[in-house]
């Protein structure tokens, strides 16, 4: 005789019925977003912040070369500021730190928008040209101001060897207090010349063609269409091109260096060089540090305009 025994009733899986805590949540998504951040922030208050801070506060100090050996760096209040305004190379160095910033983006931009459009026509070795074209942007700045003092130089230089044919083989391209600076300026504006094409070759690229076959069919010419079609559509591209130029131009130390060395007689000094000058050459720290946060400033301003161009742009 079988038995048959009823199966055992199983226990009901028992389900949790906790919402969840949406400001549990929300501080947890808070956490997970300030451990990304935090290698930045750290990474931009060690290496950024804090030179900053003390190139600010050295502004303010007796820093001498004898501080390396004792730590004592006392506080003058503005005596190092008022030393550098007062200083007649401070204003010299300022009117030509704002010449040649202005005659190298000139230059830069012209020359750059002209090869950016130049090269948005098709032809053979379009490609290999643009490509030879960005090899003064490639080398290292001090090795282009060194070969061109070599291409310079009045007695050996290539450049006057080859005037020299004209009768032209004499000139002073680096000797001359009314002659170097020019020269450092057209120097600037070869290198720059790449990084304003490229960029500019870019923007050109994202204007429609339909607008250009349109210009086309009702007569406009070729001015006209520049004037009215490629300008307005590239202002986004030419502001940040030239607010980038201002903020790398303006605080150009090694090629200045390299091609004359400030001189002669000071008609090649620039707020860069003049950095460099106090700090390096005449050890004053506390003079170099007032030249370089007012260079620090002038780029934080032009900073911002970069920034709302962009913000601006991508509305």
């Amino acid at each position: 005789m079988s038995t048959t025994t009823a199966p055992a009733p199983v226990a009901p899986i028992a389900t949790s019925t906790r919402t969840p805590d949406p400001l549990r949540a929300k501080r947890r998504r808070k956490l997970a977003q300030w451990g990304f951040l935090a290698p930045a922030v750290v990474f931009m208050l060690l290496f950024f912040g804090y030179p900053l801070v003390r190139n600010v506060v050295m502004s303010f100090q007796d820093y001498s070369p004898s501080t390396f050996f004792t730590g004592k760096a006392p506080f003058n209040g503005f005596d190092n500021w008022k030393n550098v305004f007062q200083n007649d190379l401070f204003g010299k160095a300022l009117l030509q730190t704002i010449l040649f910033t202005i005659g190298s983006l000139i230059g830069q931009f012209c020359i750059g928008l002209a090869l950016a459009v130049f090269f948005t026509k098709r032809f053979p070795l379009n490609g290999v040209l643009r490509s030879l074209i960005l090899l003064p942007w490639l080398v290292p700045m001090v090795v282009s101001g060194i070969v061109w003092r070599r291409i310079l130089d009045q007695d050996t230089g290539v450049l006057n060897s080859f005037l020299g044919i004209f009768g032209l083989g004499d000139t002073p391209w680096l000797t001359s207090t009314s002659m170097a600076l020019v020269s450092v300026v057209l120097v600037n504006i070869w290198i720059g010349i790449p990084f304003n094409m490229v960029i500019l070759y870019g923007g050109l690229q994202e204007v429609p063609k339909e607008l250009y076959e349109a210009a086309a069919l009702d007569g406009a010419s070729a001015w006209r269409t520049f004037r009215s079609i490629t300008l307005p559509l590239l202002k986004p591209v030419i502001t940040v091109v030239l607010v980038l130029g201002f903020m790398s131009t303006v605080k150009i130390l090694d090629l200045i260096l390299a091609l004359t060395d400030g001189g002669p007689a000071d008609s090649t000094q620039t707020l860069g060089t003049l950095t460099y000058q106090n700090s390096f050459v005449s050890l004053d720290f506390g003079a170099g540090a007032v030249v370089g946060n007012i260079l620090i400033l002038i780029s934080a301003v032009f900073a911002v305009f970069y920034l709302r161009a962009n913000r601006n742009e991508g509305k």
